[in-house]
């Protein structure tokens, strides 16, 4: 019984802690808009109206994990995101280290991956907003 209540307290951390960070890169794209995203999708030879799927991963998806609503789409919808991030920005840092710390230089996209997976095995907790409303659990 208390096992459970543990597993749900360290998935709400971890989704909420997710969300946030995420949504405050969503908030900059918001902002300062996305043009950057825009060139790497156009130099690569991918279709630039795709850029927009990022307002998705790191806006919306954010927003519903916070909230607790639909948690394992709104998880992969960011894991996804992220696979894009690495494809796109972050390839040739995949098998280097930051010079400055020592640490690997995709760890911040690839926390955010790796936890939102975490999130979408692990399934909605009991402190979600879904949980109190009938059909918004997924």
């Amino acid at each position: 019984m208390h096992g459970k209540r543990y597993v749900d307290a360290g998935t709400a951390l971890l989704r909420l802690t997710l969300g946030v960070n995420l949504l405050l890169h969503g908030i900059s794209k918001l902002r300062h808009g996305i043009d950057g995203i825009m060139g790497m999708l156009s130099s690569n030879g991918l279709p630039t109206f795709i850029g927009y799927g990022v307002y998705l991963g790191e806006v919306v998806a954010p927003v519903m994990l916070i909230l607790g609503i639909y948690s394992r789409l709104a998880a992969l919808t960011m894991a996804g995101n992220m696979v894009f991030a690495l494809a796109l920005a972050h390839r040739a840092e995949l098998f280097a280290l930051n010079p400055q710390s020592g640490a690997w230089a995709v760890e911040l996209p690839m926390l955010f991956l790796l936890g939102s997976l975490g999130v979408a095995l692990l399934g909605p907790d009991r402190y979600t907003l879904g949980s109190r409303i009938r059909g918004l659990r997924g």
